[in-house]
């Protein structure tokens, strides 16, 4: 790529949307699910839905990672950074996330230190820089993420810094994913796969969708040609009646994935037995937690965590939105109660977050480009 321009040209894309038409049958309707939140926002930050058919719905899937954190796991970092000369560190995201008693904002204002970091190594810096204290730095995100702290948690080791641990939160897709597929809530035709996470695991941990359920999934970049392309390949595959793992991200995304990264991951952290998500409950095997060998660096070892459950708000549908049976404005209090000034659920807070996508760029109107499109399509001899 030179210029970032080629992949947003309006007249590629009703050149892609007359594609995508002709692949329609008619009387068909077809469910496609952006995994990624990054994909949620590029689909309504440019109007993509606008530039499909009707019978094309777009669902947006469990992919943020800040929005699957549950209630309780955000009291218990409270609890950790509430302890004696204990620094809490953390995503921007995650300081405004609800949890029972309040947010890490609030915490903050009843005197823990909790501070907001860009990278691990920020947080590393912190405990250097602090040899008095504690510092805790609350890794959360899919597998996208987990290198760095995982990095992080080495160079610890390795410069013998004592006074650094991790809270570890961080998800993995594939058993995400598969949890959907097992829901009886929603059936879906077919998904466009997310890029940065599969930049570092790959495409083959995708290949048992295909397999085992007949779906086709499609890797695909964060610009706007990226995923009209995506949505083509898919209905191109379904017109030929195939389900397989396509990569249109090829350009970053490797096939086998980031062997290094993987072998790092692998090195200092495990899967958990199970982990709570927000929306979709308890799922097996879809976290990390800290390997026995990095127990000096696990401030679940270190620390005593109470491990509550809180349940959300009743106004919430939060999880609704995440497995995608419920669009965000079909919430109760969504623009209303719930905004990204106050947030009730995490949804709305994440900037990856369906509910501030829909919130700060969903006022988009099919109409506002269709007419475009089908003058488009007639040009080029297609019915749309």
């Amino acid at each position: 790529m030179r210029f970032v321009d080629e992949y947003r040209d309006s007249d590629k894309a009703r050149a892609l949307a007359g594609r995508i038409a002709a692949l329609c049958e008619p009387g068909r309707t077809y469910k496609f699910m952006e995994v990624c939140g990054g994909h949620t926002h590029t689909i309504y930050k440019h109007g993509l839905e606008d530039y499909l058919p009707e019978a094309i719905t777009l669902i947006h899937g469990p992919g943020c990672p800040v929005c699957v954190i549950p209630m309780g796991r955000v009291d218990d970092a409270i609890h950790l950074a509430g302890q004696p000369d204990v620094i809490m560190t953390s995503f921007g995201d995650m300081m405004r996330v609800p949890g029972g008693d309040g947010s890490f904002f609030d915490a903050n204002a009843k005197g823990a230190d909790i501070r907001m970091v860009y990278s691990p190594l920020d947080a590393l810096r912190i405990a250097r820089d602090n040899p008095a204290k504690h510092v805790i730095f609350m890794a959360i995100g899919f597998e996208t993420t987990v290198p760095s702290t995982a990095m992080t948690a080495l160079r610890a080791r390795t410069e013998g810094i004592g006074n650094f641990s991790v809270f570890c939160n961080h998800v993995t897709i594939i058993p995400a994913i598969k949890a959907i597929l097992d829901s009886p809530d929603l059936r879906l035709d077919g998904f466009i796969g997310p890029g940065h996470v599969s930049s570092v695991i790959g495409c083959a941990p995708y290949e048992f969708i295909a397999r085992d359920y007949g779906k086709p999934l499609v890797v695909a970049g964060f610009e706007p040609l990226d995923i009209l392309q995506s949505i083509y390949m898919i209905l191109r595959q379904l017109a030929e009646n195939r389900s397989e793992v396509e990569n249109q991200y090829a350009r970053v995304v490797p096939w086998e994935g980031n062997l290094k990264a993987l072998d790092v991951i692998n090195e200092v952290m495990e899967p958990r037995a199970y982990f709570e998500w927000r929306g979709l409950g308890f799922i097996s095997h879809s976290a990390l937690r800290m390997k026995n060998t990095y127990a000096d660096l696990d401030a679940e070892h270190l620390f005593q965590v109470p491990g509550g459950r809180v349940a959300d708000p009743k106004a919430c549908q939060c999880g609704e939105v995440l497995k995608g049976v419920l669009k965000p404005w079909e919430c109760k209090v969504f623009g209303t109660a719930c905004t990204p000034e106050t947030p009730i659920g995490t949804c709305m807070v994440s900037s990856e977050g369906a509910c501030a996508a829909y919130y700060n760029f969903g006022r988009f109107t099919r109409s506002r480009v269709k007419e475009a499109t089908v003058r488009h399509s007639t040009a080029q001899g297609v019915q749309p």
